[in-house]
């Protein structure tokens, strides 16, 4: 981005000066991305919530519905075990000699 610029971001990786020269960066959710996108700026509050009411919450059981995995068909509750006589050898990994690194 430009020099000094203000910045709106959803990725965690903000840091100063990552985005550009005296760049200030925010970090935030999908919704204020898409919220952002469409104001062409920083929404106040009023106008995030006017604009997620609208176009984000009558989408919500649909968008969302991968962060409740624990209700979707198929969904174990333990991980899965591998005996550990099956698992693969760190040097058959690497392709290297076991100590070599």
């Amino acid at each position: 981005v430009e020099d000094g610029v203000t910045v709106f971001s959803t990725s965690t990786r903000n840091f100063n000066n990552r985005m550009g020269k005296d760049a200030r960066v925010y970090l935030g959710s999908a919704e204020l991305a898409a919220v952002c996108a469409l104001l062409g700026r920083i929404p106040t509050v009023e106008e995030y919530r006017e604009i997620v009411t609208k176009k984000v919450d009558p989408f919500a059981a649909d968008l969302y519905r991968y962060l409740n995995f624990d209700q979707i068909a198929g969904f174990e509750d333990e991980g899965r075990v591998i005996p550990l006589e099956e698992m693969p050898k760190i040097e058959d990994i690497l392709g290297i000699p076991a100590g070599a690194i």
